[in-house]
């Protein structure tokens, strides 16, 4: 596969989720991007925006295993990755798999669990696998996560701690929709069960030997060395800036750098260019950093600060 096969496939993709998905196209791009990148990525909007059902659609477009956990604060983490039951019949255990043994996972409201469960998803969203009596089960190279999280709801609700939050690719803000695309949403959706994604007849483009390939030809986008400066300064930059308390990691950059290469080849290019990294450091960055207190009483906001770090920033010609 070539970065131009690549481009055509994230088409087929679209087109498929534009059957049930009015707007959001910046949504599904950014899940695309991750897609090809190898990561994961959290949708944060308030409700009624779609969220979970372009999840849904863009699973059903892949044509990948899914499976879905609606958090709630009484799930536990055997819940997610499954146990080992004694049968009594057999005098043997078990093995019960959980819903994260899929290829694309929807975490639904992820932030409604206690942090010991949220804590289930570190093993599987860094490394691919889950380990529980011992053994390790891996989940395959393709595994994703797409998690949702309502910002306006402050009841009930665990944000989710700095190491969960790292693990993310991208953090991506659900807007409301202009008022074209609204009328649009009501047009297509006010007479029918919109929850039923069969009636759109959304296909299958795609599968796990086809994205093995594609994200094999995404490694190999060329990226220079002048490129890989600019995201390590844009990443230092972070942690120098009198705005922000804690910086990014180290591992904030090398996910920078694999989700260049991936835009690159969704544009149908095979290599990187510093506007690749331009577009992707505020959904890359803002969810890595903590604001100084200072910022706080200021009421700055992280995506303003990460915009005027890659403004001042100087990018290679």
């Amino acid at each position: 596969m070539n970065v131009d096969e690549v481009k055509a496939l994230a088409g087929a993709i679209r087109e498929e989720v534009a059957k049930a998905i009015t707007g959001q196209r910046d949504t599904v791009d950014l899940m695309l991007t991750a897609l090809f990148a190898g990561g994961h990525i959290l949708l944060e909007g308030p409700p009624g925006t779609a969220k979970t059902m372009t999840a849904r659609c863009f699973a059903q477009a892949l044509g990948v295993a899914y499976g879905r956990i609606q958090f709630t604060p009484d799930l536990m983490p055997g819940d997610i990755v499954g146990s080992n039951i004694y049968n009594f019949q057999t005098g043997q255990f078990t093995l019960t798999r959980g819903p994260i043994f899929c290829d694309l996972l929807l975490a639904d409201e992820i932030n409604r669990t206690p942090p010991k469960t949220q804590a289930a998803l570190l093993e599987a969203m860094q490394e691919h696998a889950v380990t529980f009596d011992g053994t390790t089960h891996s989940l395959g190279r393709n595994f994703m996560v797409v998690a949702t999280q309502n910002p306006i709801e402050h009841q009930g609700v665990y944000p989710l701690p700095e190491a969960q939050l790292d693990r993310f690719l991208f953090k991506h803000r659900v807007s409301y929709p202009d008022l074209a695309e609204e009328r649009a949403i009501i047009v297509h959706h006010g007479g029918s069960a919109s929850h039923d994604i069969e009636q759109y007849g959304i296909k299958a483009r795609t599968d796990r030997k086809t994205l093995e390939a594609a994200l094999a030809t995404v490694g190999d986008v060329t990226l220079v060395d002048d490129v890989v400066g600019y995201i390590a300064a844009l990443v230092r930059g972070t942690r120098e800036s009198p705005d922000l308390e804690v910086g990014a990691s180290p591992r904030a950059g090398a996910m920078l750098a694999r989700a260049a290469r991936a835009r690159a080849a969704l544009d149908g290019r095979n290599y990187v260019i510093p506007d690749d990294v331009k577009a992707l450091a505020v959904p890359a960055l803002r969810h890595r950093v903590v604001l100084s207190p200072a910022a706080q009483i200021d009421g700055r906001l992280v995506e303003q600060i990460v915009s005027d770090l890659v403004d001042h920033t100087e990018a290679p010609r």
